[in-house]
């Protein structure tokens, strides 16, 4: 049996997949960007519940995280383009189907980063809020 967090993860990471560009969970840096960008999927972290006790219940606002990095002479609409797609995705169901109470993005902060050799990155990590309750925190 899949844990609520998991699931919840999945389906976030379903719905970054629906993207253009090319969405991974948990892995590194490829040596390539794709030209349409990336997304890397980080768990993150669940922090410190809120406990309710009758019923026994524990709310979560899980801070998972989003690399989102782009490549290319043009990165900087590339990025805003990038971004705002995955805004709109998030938008689209903010219970990413019932699973959660509320997802939300924070706004990201990009930074340039230059390659030797290449064309620069445009980088940032988004950190997207997940909202949920669970009856046990490690099921």
């Amino acid at each position: 049996m899949t844990t609520p967090r998991e699931t919840i993860l999945a389906a976030l990471h379903a719905r970054l997949s629906a993207l253009p560009s090319t969405a991974l969970r948990g892995e590194v840096l490829p040596e390539r960007v794709p030209a349409e960008g990336l997304l890397i999927l980080r768990d993150g972290e669940p922090g410190e519940p809120e406990v309710t006790l009758s019923p026994l219940a524990y709310h979560y606002q899980h801070r998972a995280e989003i690399e989102a990095v782009v490549q290319g002479a043009d990165r900087d609409v590339a990025f805003d383009t990038l971004t705002a797609s995955i805004g709109t995705a998030i938008a689209t169901d903010r219970t990413l189907g019932g699973l959660c109470d509320w997802v939300e993005a924070e706004a990201p902060r990009p930074v340039d980063l230059p390659v030797e050799g290449a064309a620069s990155l445009k980088a940032a990590v988004i950190q997207v809020v997940l909202h949920y309750s669970t009856a046990d925190p490690l099921a």
